[in-house]
């Protein structure tokens, strides 16, 4: 795989980065990432990944696009309320990358389908709106060895880790949020969401699912990172291994 001269152009700020290069900018080209939701973090997510030129997006979204999205999910416009969320960003993100494959499927995952959607990833990157598919998210990673990006927000609120539970001294995601399949869930339409936050936390993800398929910098996996806007202040934690976890415990040595 050789890069033509309008990718040379198209990805020069990339290229000219050490730690790109054309070689990074290539397997960017070869990969594929799966983003679950095509919302406030799922959108810009999307913009970035087909922008750096991701060869291929899976786009795992049931939602249809309604007028309260605009504040925040900058892939649509007006003329796209009442289309499916994933086949309109398949159309916008053709409009900006002919490079980019883009797979939509119109469908909630679950526990059922999980594994089968996600399969083929390099990265998957998980902006949904609901707990019980983040764990099923979550868990098909894990059993398929796939880098989980997670990135949540709320209100002026955003946390965001990466997680590769199948490494000895990686945590998965359950070892952060416990074994609660009935968690009550919180919605933005209930409590509010500042728009550009989301756009922050989407932002973000993308840089991790960039730095998994092309490795730069510090290593994020096993910490988290939290955004607070009323602050103006990034924080980050430490997550440790839960050696009892149930779901990634006995995969704890890296086989």
């Amino acid at each position: 795989m050789t890069l033509g001269a309008d990718q040379l152009s198209r990805y020069a700020r990339h290229i000219i980065l050490r730690d790109v290069g054309g070689a990074g900018q290539m397997r960017l080209l070869g990969a594929t990432v799966a983003v679950i939701g095509a919302g406030g973090i799922g959108s810009p997510a999307l913009q970035y990944l087909a922008a750096a030129g991701v060869g291929r997006l899976i786009v795992i979204d049931d939602d249809r696009v309604e007028l309260s999205n605009l504040q925040r999910q900058t892939l649509f416009g007006t003329a796209d309320i009442g289309r499916a969320k994933a086949e309109a960003a398949r159309d916008a993100l053709a409009a900006l990358n002919p490079d980019v494959t883009v797979e939509p499927h119109v469908t909630r995952l679950d526990a059922a389908n999980a594994a089968a959607l996600i399969a083929g990833a390099d990265v998957v990157l998980d902006g949904c709106d609901n707990f019980a598919t983040r764990l099923a998210v979550a868990d098909a990673a894990l059993a398929a060895r796939i880098p989980l990006v997670s990135a949540a927000v709320g209100q002026f609120e955003g946390q965001l880790g990466v997680f590769r539970g199948w490494e000895a001294d990686k945590p998965c995601y359950r070892c952060w949020v416990g074994n609660d399949p009935d968690r009550p869930e919180v919605s933005c339409a209930d409590q509010g969401v500042l728009g550009a936050m989301t756009g922050v936390l989407g932002s973000l993800a993308a840089i991790e699912a960039i730095r998994a398929i092309v490795p730069f910098g510090d290593d994020p996996a096993g910490t988290l990172l939290l955004v607070d806007a009323l602050a103006f202040r990034f924080r980050t934690l430490t997550l440790p291994k839960d050696s009892g976890c149930p779901a990634c415990g006995s995969r704890s040595v890296d086989r």
